[in-house]
């Protein structure tokens, strides 16, 4: 691969391709992916596609990620496009390490216009962007360990209730609150000006 960003992660090879299963985080740790679109039934079966979008608003190109290979908890590859910029392959490969685990992200542009560019005029900016997501990762990953090991489920089943939270609340700062209350004052002087 082109580009590779290694980190140690603070839990298990299970735990990361719990997030890496959940087609609709995508975008949660991938820089660049704006939205989900759609997941395929199938994900994360060999195959299966992932349709999101990248940019930032207003500009967003739809476009789609496929798993090539799964094989957790050690790899999973996929190949990336991106519109017009080309598609990319993505090698995502996790390691036990004690307690942990230890992650590589890799990427190599396959086609379009990283590919045709000098390695030197896109790969700094690619392991930038890798390092990133793999420390966005790290944070699903850890958070789901934390979760698992409290006997949390880590997916809602239900919209939460916070009166139900035994968790003390001190409520929104004074400073929100006075934001929305000058927020909600100015929308109803807009409206009734019309």
């Amino acid at each position: 691969m082109a580009t590779a960003s290694v980190r140690v992660f603070d839990c298990t090879p299970d735990d990361v391709f719990a997030v890496l299963g959940d087609g609709w985080l995508y975008p949660v740790w991938v820089v660049g992916a704006a939205r989900m679109r759609d997941v395929d039934p199938e994900w994360p079966a060999e195959g299966a596609h992932l349709h999101h979008s990248l940019g930032a608003w207003p500009i967003l190109l739809n476009d789609d990620t496929q798993i090539v290979e799964w094989s957790p908890p050690h790899r999973l590859k996929l190949r990336a496009k991106a519109g017009p910029l080309g598609r990319a392959v993505v090698v995502i490969e996790v390691k036990p390490r004690g307690a942990g685990c230890v992650v590589r992200i890799g990427e190599e542009p396959v086609s379009g216009l990283a590919a045709r560019l000098p390695r030197l005029a896109w790969a700094p900016l690619l392991h930038l962007r890798n390092e990133e997501a793999i420390r966005r990762l790290a944070f699903l990953s850890e958070g789901r360990r934390r979760e698992r090991e409290a006997g949390v489920d880590t997916a809602r089943t239900a919209v939460p209730d916070p009166a139900s939270s035994s968790a003390p609340r001190s409520g929104p700062d004074p400073q929100a609150e006075a934001d929305v209350a000058e927020a909600t004052d100015a929308a109803a002087a807009a409206a009734g000006e019309r």
